[in-house]
């Protein structure tokens, strides 16, 4: 059932405003019950609770039918509804609307490796292993995993938001990484920086480069002894801050990252300092995740 506060609404909201009445309805949830045996389970009189009843009744919480028994008539009732909506006049929070991209792993438009580094298809290795060269092979359009010890990834995606029109509220950016080390090591941590519009939002500290188990996407011919697969991390731009997975990680805003251009570019980077442990990058068919790098702008319409 769906109210809302005009006049009309009165016998809903009043029905509900006894706690005799409330208890009746939790009551009700467990079963079908008469009148006698509503009164005997809630310590009411037969009179009290039949005044309750054809008010519930009456505002279209219950229902009721007579049944004959033993010689009398028997007033069975049961909840009407399981859930009430009750939609007020103005809206205190807009509706969002969502521009998202899926973005292939080996999409990138910009980079810089040094080895160990190296991509890989879901069928096989693009060019030789250490061979930064091989990032601008043609065959990386289709690359499912990256890794490099040092260095960036950068992609650009359309900036689908209208300004005049459209309020950015939240930029959202997911995707499987790990650290990088020569072959592996799950304690490897690498301090990850992440730049939107060639703004620095902030690093986030991988713990390490996962090969204990089998990712579970993972073609047979990868080698049990390579990375295996990330952790998903949620990188969050808002009208405050800029978080991964909840957990502030700057003061960097929406308003710091120049969403007038018609780019949207985003780096992810090894960081100098701390821990230069590299990075890892899992597409749609590596690793534990079936997703690409995911963006989502999330807007508001404009009045």
């Amino acid at each position: 059932m769906e109210i809302d506060t005009q006049i009309s609404s009165l016998p809903v909201l009043e029905a509900l405003a006894s706690e005799s009445r409330l208890r009746i309805i939790n009551l009700l949830a467990t079963g079908e019950f008469n009148i006698k045996q509503i009164a005997e389970k809630l310590f009411l009189s037969s009179g009290i609770v039949t005044r309750h009843v054809k008010q519930l009744e009456e505002a279209g919480l219950i229902v009721t039918h007579s049944v004959s028994n033993k010689g009398g008539n028997h007033k069975i009732c049961r909840l009407a509804i399981d859930e009430l909506y009750v939609r007020f006049p103005g809206k205190v929070f807009p509706d969002y609307e969502i521009h998202q991209e899926s973005i292939p792993v080996g999409h990138f438009t910009d980079y810089y490796a040094t080895p160990t580094c190296g991509l890989a298809t879901y069928t096989n290795y693009i060019g030789e292993l250490d061979q930064p060269m091989n990032f601008m092979n043609p065959q990386r359009m289709d690359a499912e995993i990256i890794w490099l010890t040092s260095g960036f990834l950068e992609y650009k995606i359309p900036n689908y938001l209208i300004i005049s029109q459209q309020k950015p509220e939240l930029l959202e950016i997911i995707l499987e990484i790990a650290s990088e080390f020569p072959i592996s090591n799950n304690n490897w941590p690498s301090s990850i920086g992440f730049h939107i519009n060639d703004t620095y939002v902030g690093s986030w500290t991988i713990p390490g480069n996962y090969s204990d188990v089998r990712g579970k996407l993972n073609p047979d011919w990868w080698p049990n002894r390579n990375s295996q697969y990330g952790l998903l991390k949620t990188l969050r731009v808002t009208p405050h801050e800029t978080l991964v997975d909840g957990e502030a990680i700057s003061q960097v805003t929406l308003d710091d990252i120049n969403l007038d251009s018609t780019l949207v570019k985003i780096k992810i980077e090894v960081e100098k300092k701390d821990y230069a442990g590299g990075l890892t990058i899992f597409g749609k068919r590596f690793g534990n995740y079936p997703q690409n790098i995911i963006y989502k702008m999330y807007y508001s319409i404009l009045d």
